[in-house]
């Protein structure tokens, strides 16, 4: 057998190099982020985009709130409605993934996505949100580095910061806000659960907070909260 052309190897080679200095560059950020809290985010950057092109002075509503200071009905609601084996995973639920997969073929239409809290934080973190292999590939070595390096606490008081919760809302505070007039650390149980139930598309159940879907789902939520396991 020939050996492979120098041109061949040398490219080769290149290319590794680039995947390890693309991956340090990510790994360097969850490095960083697992002491100081992150001043934005790569999906946030993206919203903040869009709404400038309608608006220039345009301004994203956010304000970090330590764990501590996070109402425990919000923990409790999130944990129950978005990844109820958060304390317990590696960062990936395979019979949620599963489950989703089934769903999904049933309905022959993406309707289920099977995300742990970790999967959604590392894509929100720094990745953008197409569903491409190799975005998805990209998530997963985040992820398993979210889980290595920060601890549960860690995961979930970024995410709470981080997630958007309405058209320019991100996070738990400023949803407390934009929603009750209050401060996360006031919600109360029921507030809590609506808030958790908006998250899968909170742009879209923004519009119509209490319809039937929504009062059905919050209800469902309450009673799933106290079996909620917290770090």
């Amino acid at each position: 057998m020939r050996p492979a052309p120098h041109w061949l190897k040398n490219g080769l080679a290149a290319a590794a190099i680039l995947v390890l200095l693309w991956q340090g560059w990510y790994l360097g950020w969850v490095l960083w982020w697992k002491w100081v809290n992150p001043a934005t985010t790569s999906f946030q950057s993206q919203r903040l985009d869009e709404a400038r092109l309608k608006n220039p002075k345009a301004e994203l509503k956010q304000q970090w709130v330590a764990y501590e200071k996070i109402s425990v009905h919000l923990k409790r609601a999130v944990v129950a409605a978005e990844d109820d084996k958060f304390v317990d995973h590696e960062g990936f639920d395979w019979e949620g993934i599963q489950k989703a997969i089934e769903k999904n073929q049933k309905q022959g239409k993406v309707v289920a996505g099977g995300s742990t809290i970790s999967q959604q934080l590392a894509k929100n973190l720094l990745l953008s949100p197409s569903k491409t292999t190799l975005r998805k590939a990209e998530e997963a070595i985040i992820t398993l580095w979210l889980e290595l390096l920060w601890d549960k606490r860690r995961i979930l008081e970024v995410y709470l910061n981080v997630v958007e919760w309405g058209d320019g809302v991100f996070g738990a505070e400023a949803a407390a806000r934009r929603y009750f007039g209050i401060a996360a650390a006031q919600l109360g149980a029921e507030q809590a659960a609506r808030l958790a139930v908006m998250l899968p598309a909170p742009r879209r159940y923004e519009r119509n907070p209490y319809s039937a879907y929504m009062n059905g789902r919050t209800q469902l939520i309450l009673g799933r909260m106290a079996g909620a396991e917290l770090p």
